[in-house]
């Protein structure tokens, strides 16, 4: 029945002219204080909902956004770090005017995402889990408003995005198993063409040259399962750590694997740690000790942002979110 209520019924039960509605429908602030508390009482009274339509084709927007992740499928699917910041996105969008698409695509050879981009189907974009060969994204910033998922590699003057504090993170992670005696401490890596890889490695050197310590053995993990196992093997052909920092639950997944089955027990014989803090945390034996991430409220700050921006705001070109250690079995 809402669906049918017009626009000049709410304007007659109101007392105002139809253009004073429309006025109050779009958030405008050319309303008188007694016009626009009229307006808002006939529209609850005759529960009229505005349509979207109309609003859009009048301001020349689509009141649509994208989150567009630039990886597989199976990655994608596979890793609760999207399910979590995705559905932080998705809350502050769905409270908004605006709808929420997704686009997953690991690289963009046909340019097929960039021409959805500039058809103006979407009003703008938050992208997660870039990787510095993923030139396409540069050019979907250069068409809409653009709010990144993690600080991309050459952050401009016109950049917004919103990352955790990756270095300091890893850094905490490292000196808690440093300060529980472990001293042949080696490192599975995320991919090096993430910022995230990059500034988690850091953090990790950080942590052993200020305690006059040689950086161990490391591998590339991929943040992935899989290639946590496969670096962890890696690592054991070389040699045996006393303690492992893996940059993601999933990599630490794989290695707790690999240990187990070569006879290690953890954390008896080798330390595990992961970063996360993700339902895979909770889900292996020993659960791990890890690094939390707010990744649901990472997902809805980016949104926040990005309405920000379409709205003519100024929000901060940089946010940091912290991370916190959580103790569990595995260290």
């Amino acid at each position: 029945m809402a669906a049918s209520v017009t626009i000049e019924e709410v304007a007659r039960v109101a007392g105002v002219s139809r253009s004073t509605v429309s006025r109050v429908v779009n958030a405008s602030t050319a309303v008188s204080p007694e016009a626009l508390d009229a307006v808002r009482r006939a529209i609850d009274t005759l529960g009229y909902v505005p349509n979207r339509a109309a609003r859009a084709l009048a301001s020349s927007r689509t009141l649509a956004v994208a989150v567009i992740v630039p990886e597989d499928v199976h990655r994608f699917f596979g890793d609760p770090f999207f399910a979590s910041i995705v559905s932080g996105i998705n809350a502050t969008i769905a409270a908004s005017d605006y709808v929420l698409t997704l686009a997953i695509a690991s690289n963009d050879p046909d340019d097929k995402m960039l021409g959805y981009v500039r058809s103006g189907s979407i009003d703008g974009a938050i992208i997660v889990s870039h990787h510095t060969s993923d030139t396409f994204v540069e050019r979907i910033a250069a068409s809409v408003p653009v709010v990144y998922g993690g600080r991309p590699p050459s952050p401009g003057e016109g950049t917004y995005f919103v990352d955790v504090d990756n270095t300091r993170g890893a850094r905490v992670a490292v000196e808690y198993l440093i300060g529980r005696g472990h001293r042949a401490i080696a490192t599975i890596t995320g991919p090096l063409t993430m910022t995230a890889g990059v500034d988690r490695l850091e953090g990790y050197r950080q942590a052993l040259t200020a305690a006059g310590l040689q950086p161990g053995m490391a591998a590339d993990g991929d943040f992935t399962a899989e290639g946590g196992a496969a670096a962890m093997r890696s690592i054991l052909d070389r040699g045996t750590p006393d303690a492992v920092f893996a940059a993601s639950d999933l990599m630490a997944r794989g290695a707790l694997a690999v240990l187990q089955s070569a006879g290690l027990r953890v954390p008896d014989d080798v330390a595990v740690m992961g970063y996360d803090d993700s339902s895979v945390a909770t889900s292996v034996a020993p659960m791990l000790t890890t690094m939390r991430q707010p990744s649901y409220e990472h997902g809805s700050r980016m949104a926040r942002v990005l309405l920000d921006l379409l709205d003519g705001a100024e929000p901060p070109h940089a946010t940091i979110m912290p991370t916190e250690l959580v103790v569990r079995e595995s260290a």
